[in-house]
């Protein structure tokens, strides 16, 4: 039987495979990557103010420092998860990305504790130093690392997870897969929380020293946990890659640019895959069609029925997969906009720094545990769209309810646009009080509802977006989706950094303060919001355009006539 891509073997015989994997492996799995979590979102918060106070940055530079961070972190899964797929395995690759986050953790705790590796403090001096060229070597080296690791461990941890209940009994029983899944985003959760509020306390109090030694310490307990536990589990071969697949498509439909095709379909023979329910390509986007036309089967193909180059023939399979990925860009792209506003998490704190955190006389809310506000939110809108708001409705209209993932999508958007609508006016707000006062402080809790707005547009359109690259999908790229988002923060990351940065120029010609300027007070933030608030509000027509364009989902039809009303 002909495959598009070989299936994963394993690399033990049956009945020794029965005596490995289960769910006790499944907590040195989730805790290494928990720890991950916790090492990584613990320091991340907190390095706006680090590279300011220690390094002596601008707001912009620390800002375009981390917008790259971040993009290199969100980016990394994809390429471990192709090297994952083609070369060393899940196991190899989590194993290895352990270590180097653990490197990473180590070289940047280094900089708090070496004297040399950063800059003199400015109170020892009546200027400022900047930074040296090989103090900022050190310490992008150390991020390059973490997100190296990162990539590593996140690519392959839940698919290795669900690895371990593939065997015997495991196999057998249905509802333990959506239990690991389950508890794996619950620990997620939790481990983001954690990070958000002890790790980024102890930075705050206790000193940058501690407070980047317990995530290094973090990531040495996962990565001994980890290895600890290899013995046990089910270790499967490497297979050919999806997306070398995609590109095997572009190459051969370019390689017979010059082949013609006849009208219609049946004038032509495809290469389909045995067993496929495609036995020929669709016609939107038919010059990718000649990647599948099998010109001569005698030079075309093997005898088993194989392409003998599949850079030059491919199956049907492959060509409309690309199709489907080329077809779900444009919406893909909304959620890439909107990942810009999420994205912007140095100003934020800034903002927080320069208002009053005071809890009571003996405790003061550290500017990066706000965030948490953001994670808390996104709970709470799952908890009330899943267990109050579906069921109202479907009481109400006497027969189950539920809302597109493109409706969702779409609300998540205007959530963010109110977000920074929220975000522009308090900030307003405080810069004019802090000019009348003379310098008193606003609460921040005034923060709070802008985080729980971006909280509910990232629940309501990120998980939308996870559903709606499922549902429309192939069902031989569901893998994929896990990767879409990821992507989209990447390249949101750079296009924010982008418009930072051309912000910051227009703002300030002609001598003018910028609006990103490091004092808060005499910069204009509250404008720099309403720039993309007006970005927002334009991918929001964008967004409409598009879901129009594209029509109905893929089954939506099917399931508004058997579950019920689809708003």
């Amino acid at each position: 039987m002909e495959k598009t891509m070989a299936e994963e073997e394993p690399l033990l015989k049956e009945e020794d495979r029965n005596k490995k994997g289960g769910f006790r492996t499944l907590p040195f799995i989730i805790g290494n990557e928990s720890v991950e979590k916790m090492a990584t979102y613990g320091v991340m918060p907190n390095m706006t103010l680090y590279l300011i106070k220690e390094y002596h940055m601008e707001i912009t530079t620390a800002s375009n420092v981390l917008f790259m961070w971040s993009s290199a972190t969100n980016f990394m899964p994809l390429v471990a998860a192709l090297l994952a797929d083609s070369f060393f395995g899940r196991f190899y690759t989590i194993g290895f990305g352990s270590i180097i986050c653990f490197m990473g953790m180590i070289l940047l705790w280094s900089t708090t504790i070496i004297p040399q590796a950063k800059p003199p403090p400015c109170s020892n001096n009546p200027i400022c130093t900047s930074v040296a060229i090989p103090q900022l070597v050190l310490l992008c080296t150390s991020f390059v690392l973490i997100s190296i690791g990162a990539g590593g461990i996140r690519s392959s941890s839940l698919a290795f997870g669900a690895d371990q209940l593939e065997n015997g009994e495991f196999k057998r029983k249905s509802n333990l897969k959506e239990s690991y899944f389950t508890w794996y985003y619950a620990s997620y959760t939790l481990s983001v929380l954690i990070a958000l509020t002890c790790v980024v306390y102890i930075q705050d109090n206790v000193g940058w020293g501690v407070g980047f030694l317990v995530p290094a310490l973090l990531m040495l307990i996962g990565v001994g946990s980890f290895f600890l536990a290899s013995p046990f589990y089910v270790k499967l071969k490497c297979r050919s890659s999806l997306f070398t697949g995609l590109v095997q498509v572009v190459v051969a439909s370019f390689n017979n640019r010059s082949l013609e095709l006849s009208d219609g379909t049946s004038n032509c023979t495809w290469h389909c895959t045995s067993g496929s329910s495609l036995d020929c390509p669709s016609e939107k986007l038919r010059f990718l069609n000649k990647a599948c036309v099998v010109r001569d089967p005698e030079t075309d193909l093997t005898p088993d029925g194989r392409p003998k180059n599949p850079w030059r023939l491919c199956t049907v399979d492959q060509v409309e997969e690309l199709k489907s990925t080329i077809k779900i860009l444009p919406i893909w792209s909304t959620g890439m906009i909107m990942s810009i506003n999420i994205s912007q998490t140095s100003f934020p704190i800034i903002q927080a720094s320069s208002m009053n955190r005071q809890i009571t006389s003996n405790f003061t809310i550290p500017s990066a545990s706000f965030n948490t506000i953001t994670v808390i939110s996104v709970i709470l809108w799952i908890f009330l769209y899943d267990r109050i708001f579906l069921p109202l409705a479907s009481r109400v209209t006497r027969r189950p309810f539920r809302i597109s993932p493109k409706t969702r999508m779409g609300i998540g958007i205007f959530f963010s646009i109110l977000a920074m609508i929220a975000t522009s006016a308090v900030e307003g707000v405080r810069r004019s009080r802090h000019a009348r006062s003379g310098g008193s402080q606003m609460s921040a809790m005034w923060l709070v509802p802008q985080y729980c707005l971006t909280g509910f547009a990232e629940a309501s359109n990120v998980i939308a977006q996870n559903e709606f690259y499922f549902l429309e999908f192939p069902r031989s790229m569901s893998s994929v989706a896990l990767t879409m988002n990821g992507i989209g923060m990447s390249l949101a990351n750079l296009i924010a950094s982008f418009l930072m940065n051309f912000v910051d120029w227009i703002s300030k010609k002609g001598g003018k303060e910028s609006w990103i300027s490091s004092d808060i007070n005499k910069g204009r933030y509250d404008y720099y919001y309403l720039v993309l608030a007006g970005l927002s509000v334009a991918n929001m027509i964008y967004f409409l355009v598009c879901s129009s364009a594209y029509g109905p989902l893929k089954g939506e039809k099917k399931l508004e006539e058997e579950q019920g009303e689809v708003l």
